[in-house]
């Protein structure tokens, strides 16, 4: 059992200006005294605003903080360089995130990025990326936050390399450590640990040099952990928390953090226990009582309360039951008096309690704390699916707005092959234009050297002026009637084109029509197909609850008075398992009748009656769990059911074929339709390869989605598990003959 809950050790640090390890009220009174030195109003003044809001914040006072950032936020629009706005509205959106107000830290940090425009100041405009990403990490978004540290690291590096932003880069590879050990990318955390090691040993800080020796020993444990085959990746986690307690006894004097000491002693004394031999208990011991020692003079209870528990894992482990049950409710103890319980550590502690208790036979005080465990399960268990919702909804918003981004650009491609076909049928226009223009050309100079002619021999040829006009008057008219002609042949083409299109409208209409009228029919054949299933069903459920059912359970009855009668041990035991079989008998059959036809369906709605579904499938070995996110639409019984049957085929195709440790099954809607995912953690298979020879399973999902007028995509690959989602509209009015 792992009582000692091992965090990421990668401090929240919020690295705004010049800031000292001092203690909060003489943090407040320094600030006051250097703020109210200097000129009001001047550039001096709203730098050293950032410390003192600073100080005044982490002392307790919140509101005298912001009022204070405000006044000065006011006072550094006004400037022409925004590097003093930028970093005042920076710090007010990290304080308005930390004291969960999103909106106005929201709205600072857009002025932040307004104002950083307005200076050249390297590090200001890597503060204010600093800050975005900040906030991005605690809303979830850790690629955005990645993107945003990388670009104040850019910012960084090409500014002065002054202790603040040394120490402002410190921050940013502390952050992204621990973004990359939530994701177990364990080279990436160790690259940005070995980097504060190195910038906190070059300017000698004590506290990052110990917080990255933490940093760099639960590294090496989380790849122990996922290797442990490969003993020496355990052996350099034991290595750098031994270097983290050795800093600390001989740097106590300029830490600041006493708790500290603890944490590492106890994650030592964690490390001994789980991962080496037995000969390691002296060891163990000895840093869980350094680990308790500290922690009952700092109040860290929760670090008390997992020190007790090391001690009470031993005693387990040798038998020792009664000192391990004071060793566990001394822990229990400890814990509650922390203002934060750290819910993993009761978890463990309410079942070691309940297990102890159980072998000593107080089954009462067993059954309390089974009861505790339970109920602090499902809390945990909420909130964690809570989050996932959140994550899985994030996530469905990204991919959404990659979708709208793909139509656009396939949309202003197809725009831009519209403005290149309008420019051919200009260009060709402007040719028969030019066309004309020279025929016009062609025949006035024609008319000119018949008008010529006549002038040159008026005389021999005898034409009068009058034969002259009329040949000029036959060539304008031959001019109209060639313009004419040409309209008239544009017309007729356009008339030929008008009619193909509508011939190929009419063809289309006529297509359209009968692959309609063989839906239709298909369908109608489907919804009786599965009427008729459903129907059947219920009555296979039906005469199992009310006939079977009522069988075995007289049969009980009749073998439970016997018991009583008949006082021969043997024959009594041999009663009693039959009993127990009936019983198992009578649980099977329940379990049946509800796959056949689920009452909860019928009673309370599809999200009730999966919701049930996951709870009875799930097991030791299986967890199966639903989601239901933004679901509002009220879908008819039919269409429940369908989606039911649909949820269950694949749930069924995950448990038979995936070997399948984990399911999730989420209910989401987007608009007008209606989106199902159920991903697995089994060992995949290769949709391309399967796809000839579907499952008679997926063969009944086909067919129901037909019902739905869905669409189905399968992800898979072997060895990493498998994702098929499923898109029907809320209203797709199926034919129903």
């Amino acid at each position: 059992m792992k009582i000692c809950t091992v965090k990421k050790y990668l401090v929240l640090i919020l690295v705004m200006f010049f800031f000292g390890k001092i203690s909060a009220q003489s943090a407040v009174e320094t600030a006051a005294s250097e703020y109210h030195q200097v000129a009001e109003g001047s550039e001096q003044q709203l730098l050293l605003a950032g410390k003192y809001a600073h100080a005044l914040f982490f002392s307790g006072q919140q509101k005298e903080a912001m009022e204070l950032l405000q006044k000065n936020i006011a006072r550094a629009s006004k400037k022409l360089d925004g590097q003093y706005a930028a970093q005042l509205c920076g710090i007010a959106a990290m304080n308005s995130k930390i004291l969960e107000d999103n909106t106005s830290a929201n709205r600072y940090l857009a002025q932040a990025k307004i104002f950083a425009k307005k200076t050249k100041e390297l590090s200001i405009k890597g503060y204010v990326s600093y800050c975005e990403g900040w906030m991005h990490a605690r809303n979830n978004q850790e690629q955005q936050a990645i993107r945003c540290f990388q670009n104040a690291l850019v910012f960084y590096d090409q500014a002065p390399q002054t202790d603040v932003v040394i120490s402002r880069k410190t921050a940013i590879y502390k952050e992204l450590s621990s973004i990359y050990s939530n994701w177990k990318t364990y080279d990436l955390q160790e690259k940005y640990a070995k980097l504060t090691l190195e910038v906190a040993k070059l300017k000698n800080r004590p506290m990052d040099i110990f917080d990255a020796y933490m940093s760099m020993g639960y590294n090496y444990q989380e790849q122990y952990i996922n290797q442990p085959e490969n003993e020496h990746l355990r052996n350099q986690s034991e290595s750098y928390y031994l270097q983290a307690i050795k800093f600390y006894e001989k740097n106590s004097s300029t830490m600041a953090v006493p708790s500290d000491l603890s944490f590492a002693a106890i994650n030592l004394a964690n490390l001994y226990l789980q991962y080496y031999p037995a000969s390691y208990k002296t060891k163990s011991l000895q840093y869980a009582q350094q680990g308790l020692e500290v922690g009952l003079k700092t109040e860290q209870y929760a670090q008390v309360a997992s020190a007790y528990g090391i001690m009470a894992e031993y005693s387990m482990k040798e038998g020792d039951t009664e000192t391990a049950k004071k060793y566990l409710l001394a822990s229990l103890a400890a814990l509650m008096k922390d203002t934060v319980i750290e819910n993993t550590i009761a978890l463990s502690l309410y079942q070691k309690l309940a297990e102890v208790y159980e072998t000593e036979g107080q089954y009462h005080e067993a059954y309390h704390y089974y009861k505790q465990y339970v109920k602090l399960y499902e809390e945990v268990f909420n909130a964690n699916k809570m989050e996932q919702g959140r994550r899985l909804e994030a996530q469905f918003e990204k991919e959404r707005q990659q979708q709208q981004l793909i139509r656009l650009r396939f949309e202003a491609e197809k725009r831009k092959q519209q403005i290149s076909l309008m420019h051919a049928h200009n260009k060709a226009q402007l040719q028969d234009l030019e066309n004309l223009k020279l025929n016009e050309e062609i025949q006035r100079q024609q008319i000119e050297v018949i008008q010529l002619e006549a002038d040159n021999r008026g005389k021999e040829l005898k034409l009068s002026r009058v034969e002259i006009q009329q040949r000029a008057a036959q060539l304008k008219t031959s001019q109209k009637e060639l313009a004419y002609k040409s309209k008239i042949n544009s017309v007729y083409f356009f008339l030929i084109l008008t009619f193909i299109i509508a011939a190929m409208l009419i063809y289309y209409a006529y297509r359209q029509h009968l692959k309609t009228l063989k839906q239709k029919e298909s369908l109608q054949v489907l919804v009786s197909m599965l009427e008729g299933q459903e129907t059947e069903r219920s009555r296979i459920a039906r005469d199992l609850h009310d006939g079977l059912g009522g069988i075995l359970s007289g049969t009980k009855i009749t073998l439970s008075g016997l018991t009583l009668l008949n006082e021969n041990d043997s024959s009594r035991n041999t009663l009693n398992k039959s009993l127990d079989q009936l019983d198992v008998a009578v649980v099977e059959l329940r379990r049946i009748a509800h796959n056949l036809m689920p009452e909860l369906l019928d009673k309370y709605g599809l999200e009730e009656a999966l919701k049930e579904y996951a709870e009875r499938m799930s097991n030791d070995e299986l967890e199966i769990s639903s989601q239901f996110v933004k679901l509002e639409a009220d879908l008819s019984k039919d269409k429940q059911i369908v989606v039911y049957r649909i949820i269950q085929e694949l749930v069924n195709n995950a448990v038979k074929h995936a070997q399948a440790s984990q399911i999730i099954v989420q209910l989401s809607q987007h608009n007008d339709h209606i989106l199902i995912t159920v991903e697995d953690n089994g060992k995949g298979f290769d949709p391309h390869l399967a796809d000839g020879k579907k499952s008679a399973g997926i063969h009944n999902v086909q067919s129901r989605l037909e019902f739905l007028s869905g669409k189905m995509h399968i992800y898979s690959r072997t060895g990493k598990g498998t994702s098929i989602e499923i898109e029907f509209p809320i209203n797709n009015n199926p034919y129903y003959g």
